[in-house]
Order: structure tokens, then sequence, then C-alpha cells
């Protein structure tokens, strides 16, 4: 985990509770990308920006939150990502958006690989209340992508890294 300066956090996505999970299990502090529809009312865009949480709008390609991700970053803070952009309920892999290749060959910084296990049993589908489960957080190490890839290849890379990590965990 990079110390100082800017790099991606890239993740797995089970459940609700994988962007508090990384949080807390990491060292740095983090900027996370978030839904839109989480910024819905005056109080929750008030409370999401106050954790350091900016919106995104999903299935597209949200120029405005590239480009408030490519300050942040360039400002030497940590941004954690999602790569497949919304939870995997079903734990199969989807294609990820290639924004994290974008980030990360743009701006040539470091990634850092995360797999989170046991989110879905402790907060599954459905579910009203958080269940006592054991959960894992396996950080990888760093990683500097090849800019020469595009940047889906890129994030097809860096999601074979997180998954990768599952066997670890």
């Amino acid at each position: 985990m990079p110390a100082r300066g800017a790099f991606i956090l890239a993740s797995n996505h089970v459940s609700y509770l994988d962007p508090v999970v990384v949080a807390v299990a990491c060292p740095r502090r983090l900027n996370f990308m978030a839904k839109e529809e989480l910024f819905g009312s005056a109080w929750s865009c008030r409370f999401f920006s106050s954790i350091r949480c900016f919106p995104v709008k999903r299935n597209s390609a949200d120029l405005s939150a590239l480009k408030e991700a490519m300050h942040r970053l360039k400002e030497g803070e940590a941004l954690a990502l999602f790569p497949e952009g919304s939870r995997r309920l079903d734990g199969a892999s989807a294609a990820p958006y290639p924004g994290v290749g974008f980030l990360a060959a743009k701006l040539n910084i470091p990634v850092v690989p995360v797999f989170v296990g046991g989110t879905d049993a402790a907060l599954p589908k459905g579910a009203r209340f958080i269940r006592i489960s054991r959960i894992s957080v396996c950080f990888g190490r760093q990683m500097r992508v090849d800019k020469k890839l595009s940047y889906k290849d890129i994030a097809r890379h860096i999601m074979e890294n997180i998954r990768h990590l599952q066997g670890l965990v």
C-alpha cells in the first residue's frame, strides 16, 4: 500500500458492506465513486460527500465522474473503485468497465488489487440486518499497468489480479 501519493484500490463487489469494509481495512483515507442514486436527497448528498464519495452514472461513460476522479488522484489522494460497476450477487465475474484502466494508464499511478470475502454472507441480498459472519480482506501487491494495452484489457488484467487473491482468503 503506498504510504502517500495517488493510487487506485480496485476491489470485487458482492455486498453493500464492501465499501465500508474496504475503508476500514485500508490504512489510507479513501475516496469512492458511488452510484448517483445514492445522492438523491439533500441529506444523502451531504452524507456521502462528507465521507469522500462522489456520484457516477452507471452503465455509461460518465465524463464528470472521471474528471472528478482524475482531480482527486492528481491531488495525491487514493481512490477506491469496483471495476465491475455493481454488486455481483452470483459470485461470477463480470466484464469490468474500462474506466479503471483509463485512470491508471492516463495518470500512470499504481493499482492495488483487493479481494473482499464474506460480506455476501454478512449482508446478503434482501437482508434487513447484518449477520455475524467472518469477513476477509486481502490486499495484493501494487501493480503498474502496461500503457500499451487498451483500457479494457488493463481493466481485465486488474480483475484477474483481484480474482487471484480470492484463493488466498
